[in-house]
């Protein structure tokens, strides 16, 4: 396992900003925020609960408090924070769906950001409010907005599973679809040269 990244212990180069999102399966998450311009690493783990739970078999017991999570380093000056919530809430899963996402149960599948500034946290919560107003969706935003406390790598196995796994049934029926969707909703936002991307080419 690797090691923990802690919010303020490790910071990331001053011309880039961190944020960790939880929805859902993380498989389909680092693929669609690979696939953001802007974008410079995304790492699939976990987030919400200790570091020794941190492990995936433990975590699928939804017992641990984590949530599969990805910590995404972006550059603010290709990408807004704005922008990567506007991805988060309209194309890499549904803020509608309590303690689920698709066919994935459990509170490890929650919906929730992990800011690491404040401008983040206000940024998060207006966009949720905005999103109501706007009844972008039918039902209520259960969408948690946290700090970042810690975030913990998954195991290698887990790292970039879309890309090296893009015919797996799982991936095709859940995850293809989120690219193919980002594309069509956010065109300016997408890096085609991006992994995902060139396997949605091929897909």
């Amino acid at each position: 396992m690797a090691g923990m990244f802690l919010a303020g212990i490790a910071p990331a180069p001053a011309a880039t900003q961190q944020v960790v999102l939880a929805g859902g399966c993380f498989w389909g998450m680092q693929a669609v925020f690979e696939s953001v311009r802007g974008v410079t690493h995304v790492v699939a783990g976990f987030s919400g609960g200790a570091a020794d739970t941190a492990h995936y078999d433990m975590v699928s017991t939804g017992t641990t408090g984590h949530a599969e999570s990805v910590d995404i380093t972006f550059d603010p000056s290709q990408v807004s924070f704005e922008q990567l919530l506007g991805v988060y809430f309209l194309v890499a899963h549904d803020p509608t769906e309590l303690n689920r996402q698709g066919p994935d149960d459990g509170s490890q599948y929650r919906s929730e950001i992990y800011y690491t500034t404040a401008q983040q946290r206000d940024q998060a919560l207006a966009y949720i409010a905005s999103l109501g107003k706007r009844h972008v969706y039918p039902d209520p935003i259960v969408t948690k907005v946290a700090p970042l406390s810690g975030f913990y790598p998954a195991e290698a196995y887990h790292q970039d599973y879309l890309v090296h796994n893009p015919d797996q049934p799982y991936i095709v029926y859940n995850d293809l679809p989120k690219l193919r969707a980002l594309r069509e909703k956010f065109p300016a936002l997408v890096n085609e040269t991006a992994a995902p991307m060139r396997v949605v080419a091929t897909n």
